[in-house]
């Protein structure tokens, strides 16, 4: 049994489907029989999950849990990022990416069982233009749709769904200029996926092979689908076989270069970003300690 240990749950009321106070009182009760001792805050804003994790680095804290969407992990794994805190997720997101890489039960009751039933993995984050990046980033449409989909008072699968669909038609391809292992080429994409974990999220895998501590990012090419063929890839996607699809292709770097003809959206796990035609990106090998599923063997 775990005990002696701090603990903060750092919770986003927004994430998702909305907030249920029973959270709390869960969480209460479970460090309570493992003899935890809990804390939870609530973000008042943009950034704030960060400011929390950082102070519980400086107090020493065990553990810090992210409660919210791939954007609160995101936040949180900021102010984790190189401790010996160790982060953990409790998913109550509209995707959760990385949550469901990692093995991690979407149920929230069977999630804290992980609290008492982990293993500590040491994974590797992405830094894109100087922002931190845990899960699968993206330029193009995926990027451009955050933008829009941010503004969305509903969220969930449903309203992302439809809102793919009314973009689709009207995005087009763009040109990129790519520079890795040591060779420069130029792509002609619909979106370039970026990605750390192999998910954007709901079992969307867009780079099936990624693992989370192989020190290298997937960079998925994605040419733009004929509508009559994008059932087909949907179903590529959500069967772990996105890789094997001609309008695909997909390379591994520890580091590359983008430029654009143009300024394009793009978004970082998740969270929509202002339009550039500039991307650096690197790999940060074994930078983030996370807790995980003691029954997951593959990351």
């Amino acid at each position: 049994m775990t005990s002696n240990k701090k603990s903060l749950f750092i919770i986003n009321k927004f994430s998702g489907g909305g907030y249920r106070p029973e959270v709390e009182g869960r969480i209460i009760e479970r460090c309570k029989e493992l003899s935890i001792e809990s804390t939870i805050e609530f973000t008042q804003s943009r950034g704030h999950a960060t400011e929390l994790a950082q102070q519980a680095v400086a107090n020493k804290m065990d553990f810090v849990f992210a409660v919210g969407g791939d954007g609160t992990v995101n936040e949180v794994a900021q102010g984790l990022l190189g401790s010996s805190t160790a982060m953990g997720i409790l998913p109550k997101g509209s995707g959760n990416g990385l949550a469901r890489h990692l093995g991690l039960p979407m149920a929230f009751k069977k999630a804290l069982t992980v609290l008492g039933n982990h293993k500590e993995l040491m994974i590797d984050t992405m830094v894109i233009n100087n922002k931190l990046s845990v899960n699968v980033s993206g330029i193009g449409f995926d990027g451009h749709v955050a933008g829009l989909f941010a503004n969305k008072a509903k969220r969930g699968l449903t309203g992302y769904a439809k809102l793919v669909l009314k973009e689709f038609l009207t995005f087009k391809p763009f040109e990129a200029s790519v520079e890795l292992n040591g060779k420069t080429f130029n792509s002609k994409s619909f979106i370039i996926a970026l990605a750390n974990s192999s998910q954007f999220g709901n079992n969307a895998r867009v780079a099936p092979k990624a693992s989370v501590c192989d020190e290298l990012i997937d960079v998925c090419f994605i040419k733009k689908v004929p509508l009559t063929e994008a059932a087909a890839f949907a179903g590529k996607m959500f069967t772990g076989t996105l890789h094997k699809s001609r309008f695909v292709e997909m390379v591994q770097s520890d580091k590359l270069l983008i430029n654009l003809a143009r300024p394009i959206a793009y978004h970082i796990d998740g969270e929509a970003m202002p339009a550039t035609d500039k991307f650096s990106v690197e790999i940060k090998p074994a930078s983030l300690k996370m807790l995980v599923p003691i029954h997951k063997t593959s990351h």
